[in-house]
């Protein structure tokens, strides 16, 4: 589905990036883990197209995407749900939801898979963004995400700063997602009982480095939260 190879990235004179290559399957969670300022979000807005790569390439099925622009990446069927969540605050629960069909035809309905996954955002459809809980807004994100239908759905850190009430319902949701077969998801996460719960593959990232990776049923045994202790 997602495959990168030799990814470099630089800010300045420093090296963030570090020569990763990786793949993300079809129909499967991979969760991606690291500390703090290991280079995950530089990466996932690397593959976004916010950030150009300085060398490597990231295919999507048979489309290179290595240059293309963000919206291109879109349409081809990325979904991605940026840490922060970065909603628009002024705007309704159903605009910021109706922002997620822009790639599709014109005349497309919401999909009622968000509102089954989410209901509270049918219950709030009139609100504004704004005014949403800090959980209730990374919902909102996720809905709007899965509103474009991706084939690829990349969540940064979905669980910060939420209540553990919501969590729940987030695991609850990519659970079922993931069970549907019908995307890839990319699951960047530091809460490490949240990923393992998920993953079906996973990759460790240190110091820009991709520095082990495996089935997720093996995360225990391989010693990955031992490498996310500061």
């Amino acid at each position: 589905m997602l495959a990168v190879a030799n990814l470099n990235q630089y800010y300045g004179g420093s090296h963030i990036l570090r020569d990763l290559s990786f793949e993300i399957p079809a129909g499967k969670v991979t969760a991606l883990l690291g500390r703090n300022g290991v280079g995950k979000t530089t990466l996932l807005r690397t593959l976004m197209g916010l950030l150009p790569a300085a060398t490597g390439s990231v295919k999507f099925g048979d489309a290179d995407l290595t240059r293309a622009a963000p919206y291109r990446r879109v349409r081809a069927g990325i979904g991605y749900v940026p840490q922060g969540r970065e909603i628009f605050p002024r705007l309704t629960v159903g605009e910021n939801l109706e922002m997620g069909l822009a790639t599709r035809p014109r005349g497309a309905r919401l999909p009622e898979r968000v509102f089954e996954l989410f209901p509270v955002l049918r219950q709030m459809l009139g609100r504004r963004g704004g005014d949403l809980s800090g959980g209730q807004q990374q919902q909102l994100a996720i809905g709007r995400a899965l509103a474009m239908q991706p084939k690829l759905l990349i969540l940064d850190e979905p669980t910060e700063g939420i209540q553990p009430s919501i969590i729940k319902d987030i695991e609850r949701a990519i659970r079922t997602l993931a069970g549907t077969g019908e995307m890839a998801i990319l699951l960047v996460e530091q809460y490490y009982d949240f990923a393992r719960s998920l993953a079906d593959h996973y990759l460790v990232m240190e110091r820009g480095e991709i520095v082990a990776r495996g089935a997720g049923a093996d995360m225990e045994r391989d010693g990955v939260k031992r490498r996310l202790a500061v």
